[in-house]
C-alpha cells in the first residue's frame, strides 16, 4: 500500500473512532443518568434510605482514619450494591463501545506509523491521537474497578475533545520528522510521556470526583440532593483508585523527564537548560510528587491531596498546549 493510501486509511479509522466514541459517550451519559435516578423498593421506607447514606458516609470516614482496619470488601460494600440497577445493561454497552473505539484508534495509530515509517508521535496531531489512545487503554485496563468505570463518561468526553481538536485544529499530513526529533530517544522519551499522560487523565478525573463525593458526604443527610454524586463510589474508594494510578504513572513520568534530559544532552550538548518545556515538565513533576507525599501524610489525605493531583494535570496540559502554541523555545516543533 502507498503512503497516501495508508494515510487516508488512518484518517478513516480516526473518524470511525470519533463516531464510535460519540455513541459510547451517549451510552455512558444514559447509564449515569439511570443510576442517578432514585430507587424505591416495595415496603422500603425513607428512613432506611437515610440510614444507608449515614452508614456509607461513616464507613468512608472510618476507612480514611489513621490506623483504620477492615477489608477492602467491607469498605466498598455500598459501592458493590450501587453497581446494580436499571443502568447496568446500558453501562455494559457503554464499556463495550469504549473498548471498540479504543481498538479502532489503536489501528489508526499503527497505520499512521506505517504511513510515516516512524513512531507516530512526531507532532501535536499525532500526540493527541496517542494520548487519547493511552487514556482509553488505561480505562479499559482498569474498568473492573468501579471507581474508574464510573468515571467513564468524563474519560470518553476528554478523548472525544482531544480527537476533535486533533482532526480540526492540529491536523498534519504525514511528513518526515523535524531533524532534531529523528532519534531513537523519540520512542523512549515520548512514549513514556504518553503513557503517563494517559494514566494521569484517569487519576485527575477520579481525584475530582473524590473531591465532589467527599463534600457531599460532609453535608447533613437532609441537605444531600445531588443524586449524581450520591450514586458515585465512596470518597475513600475514589481516593484509592486515584492514588493507585498515580503511583503507577509518577515513576513513568519521572523516567520521561530523565530521558528527556539525556536526549537534550545528546541533541544540544546540555542536560538541562530551563527551556519552557523542561521547566513545565519539572513543575508537573513537583505537583505530582507533592500529591503522593500528601497522601502519605496525616492531615493532608483526601481532598487536600487531590488538589495537588489536579494541579499536576493542569500543568501537564499547559506543557503540551500552552508551551507548544504560545511560548517559543528549543521545543518549538509542534507541527502547527
Amino acid at each position: 500500500m502507498t503512503t497516501d493510501l495508508l494515510a487516508r486509511l488512518s484518517d478513516g479509522l480516526v473518524y470511525s473512532t470519533i463516531a464510535v466514541l460519540a455513541l459510547a459517550l451517549l451510552a455512558h451519559a444514559a447509564s449515569t443518568a439511570l443510576r442517578s435516578l432514585p430507587t424505591r423498593h416495595p415496603g422500603a421506607s425513607s428512613t432506611l434510605s437515610v440510614s444507608a447514606q449515614v452508614s456509607a458516609a461513616g464507613a468512608s470516614r472510618a476507612a480514611e482514619a489513621p490506623g483504620a482496619t477492615g477489608s477492602t470488601r467491607e469498605r466498598d460494600a455500598t459501592d458493590t450494591r450501587a453497581g446494580e440497577g436499571p443502568g447496568r445493561v446500558v453501562g455494559a454497552s457503554a464499556v463495550s463501545l469504549t473498548v471498540l473505539g479504543t481498538l479502532l484508534l489503536l489501528a489508526g495509530v499503527i497505520v499512521r506509523g506505517l504511513a510515516a515509517g516512524r513512531a507516530p508521535w512526531g507532532n501535536m496531531f499525532e500526540f493527541l491521537l496517542v494520548l487519547s489512545l493511552a487514556a482509553g487503554g488505561a480505562y479499559v485496563a482498569l474498568v473492573r474497578r468501579r471507581a474508574v468505570r464510573e468515571a467513564g463518561v468524563w474519560i470518553v468526553a476528554l478523548m472525544l475533545l482531544a480527537l476533535g481538536l486533533a482532526v480540526t485544529s492540529f491536523y498534519t499530513p504525514v511528513d518526515d520528522l523535524v531533524p532534531v526529533l529523528d532519534s531513537y530517544w523519540l520512542v523512549i522519551h515520548v512514549a513514556a510521556a504518553i503513557i503517563s499522560g494517559g494514566v494521569f487523565t484517569i487519576g485527575a478525573i477520579t481525584a475530582a470526583l473524590g473531591i465532589l463525593r467527599r463534600r457531599w458526604e460532609a453535608r447533613p443527610v437532609t441537605e444531600r440532593s445531588q443524586r449524581y454524586v450520591a450514586a458515585l463510589p465512596t470518597a475513600s474508594s475514589l481516593d484509592r483508585a486515584s492514588h493507585a494510578v498515580h503511583v503507577f504513572a509518577f515513576p513513568v513520568w519521572t523516567f520521561a523527564v530523565i530521558a528527556g534530559a539525556i536526549w537534550a544532552e545528546n541533541a544540544w550538548g546540555r542536560y538541562w537548560g530551563w527551556d519552557p518545556k523542561e521547566t513545565w515538565a519539572f513543575i508537573t513533576w513537583v505537583f505530582y510528587a507533592a500529591y503522593l507525599h500528601a497522601q502519605s501524610t496525616a492531615g493532608l489525605r483526601g481532598s487536600r491531596a487531590s488538589w495537588f493531583a489536579l494541579a499536576g494535570y493542569v500543568a501537564f496540559l499547559f506543557n503540551f498546549f500552552g508551551v507548544n502554541l504560545w511560548i517559543s523555545g528549543l521545543h518549538s516543533y509542534a507541527g502547527v
